[in-house]
């Protein structure tokens, strides 16, 4: 490999990087007093208010700028920082009139609150420093300051211009803490988004009205100068200089949660030795039933063990069905991401998240800067909701379908986050139909055969392998079924009303239904587990199915419009008189 053109300069000693570091304090301290001492320094809240206003300014900046592999770890240092710091300020208004201090609101950059080491220029050198890289935000938002028309309090220009940035046209702004600062003050209330997708950071100023009055600062052109970088320069007489660079850098991470086998699958046919997995518990003491993850030859491994424990025992308190329940596995989802966001490391560079993770790792931006795949387990919240409530529409009196909703800012997290995924990947076709271009539809993983012989029925038993509620189609089967000699075999408890199935012939049974069925029926509107139908299909046991419950891709099953009852009663009449009993 060619090495990278530098710029030959005295090599700075140990003494000299001390007397610096001297100075630097002496200076920080004296700021640090008059910050204590000045009331119109201050951090400023997060608020929802003017979310939904206009951007009076936006600045994107590329993240991934430099095309030599051995900088690679530096800028992925980097886009770590960037990670933590825009948690300080995404969301935060400023009222009008009020002073806004990069470091107030940023606070210190410290190994012990996750920063790591990015680049920054100093003597005329990029070095790695735990912080560096956040010149990039307090760039753009010296840059959405002047373009929003801002009075800048406070700047300084970089000593250095590197090329591609905004220095190159006047609109950088260098920081150091905490005695180089960016302060700006605006005559109107706004408030600061800040996110990173997986190329570009973005800074945009949202207010109800813009400002008018122009302060002039000087918009000058700068050319580009030649920087050395630790990671390239070579100059082995430097104390500075970073050895052992790998061109190799960045790696998967696997953010799992329930175990899926056709993910197992996947995840055996992607995953390369210096991968990480994170998990629940660790398959290895834990292989069995939502923690049977295979980690057999996984050399990363980490475990939320204490967040899976304190899951586990809520989850048992709760009763199987309803809103309380839907709220705690949110809850508990939230915290198991939280849990991987604190594990998560700057060379994680492409990551595959179960979909229950999604949302969080988005909205609390730790997806930033990253490129992702999506193990698709459900329908978008957006999708799965309007579906339930187009068969509310067609079932009012339902006590089931209306019980619960998501909230709207994890159902924007996750359209957000869903639409930046580089791929999604599941064996449910109706998921998949939703995303048909980037859809990595994978086979279901079919269940064993069962070896013993059929229980011969003295007439047509229907099974619904479901609990009765609405979303999984009892109101369609009850009438599909009416007037029919046949028993209705019922795999979960009655929820709807408890005279719901009066005057039909049903009874109660457990899994092993299933093997003495005459057909399985199951006309859901949302199902995302189809396991039962696919032990029916697996014996070969007739199954009729909606689209919705996402096995269009298995052999045996016949697919019927959710909530059509005309076609669900064709289909059951059809079956049983195939059926030998």
């Amino acid at each position: 490999m060619a090495q990278a053109a530098h710029t030959i300069r005295d090599v700075p000693s140990r003494l000299e990087s001390a007397i610096f570091r001297g100075k630097a304090t002496l200076l920080q301290l004296r700021r640090g007093v008059e910050n204590r001492l000045d009331p119109t320094i201050r951090k400023h809240p997060r608020s929802p208010i003017f979310a939904d206003a206009r951007a009076i300014a936006t600045s994107v900046t590329p993240l991934w700028t430099e095309t030599d592999p051995r900088e690679r770890f530096l800028v992925a240092g980097k886009i770590q920082n960037l990670r933590l710091a825009i948690s300080q300020l995404d969301g935060v208004k400023v009222s009008a009139g009020q002073i806004f201090s990069f470091w107030k609101q940023i606070g210190r950059t410290r190994t012990a609150s996750g920063y790591v080491s990015g680049r920054e220029i100093r003597q005329g050198c990029l070095i790695p420093t735990v912080g560096g890289g956040l010149c990039q935000l307090s760039n753009a938002l010296y840059d959405a300051a002047l373009k929003a028309n801002f009075e800048i309090v406070e700047r300084h220009a970089h000593s250095q211009v590197i090329a591609g940035s905004l220095a190159e046209v006047g609109r950088d702004a260098t920081v150091f803490w905490n005695y180089i600062d960016l302060r700006f003050r605006s005559p109107i209330d706004f408030r600061i988004e800040a996110k990173m997708d997986a190329e570009n950071l973005t800074i945009a100023f949202h207010a109800g009205e813009i400002v008018n009055q122009f302060h002039k600062i000087g918009r000058t052109t700068r050319n580009a100068s030649t920087v050395n970088s630790c990671a390239t320069c070579g100059e082995v007489s430097c104390h500075k200089m970073v050895t052992s660079v790998s061109t190799e850098f960045g790696r998967t991470a696997y953010l799992l949660d329930e175990y899926w086998p056709e993910f197992q699958a996947y995840i055996n046919g992607h995953r390369k030795e210096n991968d990480r997995t994170l998990i629940p518990l660790d398959g290895k003491f834990f292989r069995k039933g939502n923690y049977a993850w295979d980690t057999k030859g996984c050399g990363n491994v980490d475990q939320s063990l204490l967040t899976t424990l304190v899951r586990s025992y809520r989850s048992r308190k709760l009763s199987q069905q309803g809103a309380a329940r839907q709220m705690n596995l949110l809850a508990m989802q939230e915290r198991l991401a939280e849990s991987y966001a604190r594990k998560l490391k700057a060379d994680d560079l492409h990551l595959v998240i179960q979909q229950d993770l999604l949302k969080y790792l988005w909205r609390d931006g730790h997806l930033g800067g990253r490129t992702f795949d999506v193990l698709m387990t459900a329908l978008p919240i957006n999708e799965l909701q309007s579906r339930l409530d187009r068969a509310a529409e067609l079932h009012p009196e339902s006590t089931t379908l209306g019980d619960f909703r998501a909230d709207q800012e994890l159902a924007s997290a996750e359209a957000s986050a869903l639409k930046h995924a580089r791929s999604i990947i599941t064996p449910h076709s109706a998921i998949a139909s939703v995303f048909p271009d980037r859809a990595v539809l994978l086979d279901w993983k079919m269940p064993e055969i069962v070896t013993a012989p059929r229980k011969k029925n003295e007439r047509p038993v229907i099974v619904f392998p479901a609990s009765t509620v609405g979303r999984k189609g009892c109101y369609e089967v009850r009438e599909a079924v009416r007037g029919l000699d046949a028993t209705i075999t019922l795999m979960g408890p009655t929820i709807e009303d408890k005279d719901f199935w009066k005057g039909f012939d049903v009874e109660p049974a457990g899994p092993e239904a299933i093997a003495s069925g005459s057909v399985v029926v199951l006309p859901a509107f949302v199902e995302h587990r189809p396991r039962r139908l696919l032990m029916a299909a697996a014996n070969n046991i007739p199954v009729i199915a909606s689209e919705a419950c996402g096995v269009a891709n298995v052999e045996g099953i016949t697919i019927i419009p959710a909530g059509d009852v005309d076609r669900l009663r064709s289909a059951l009449i059809e079956s049983l008189e195939s059926v030998s009993l």
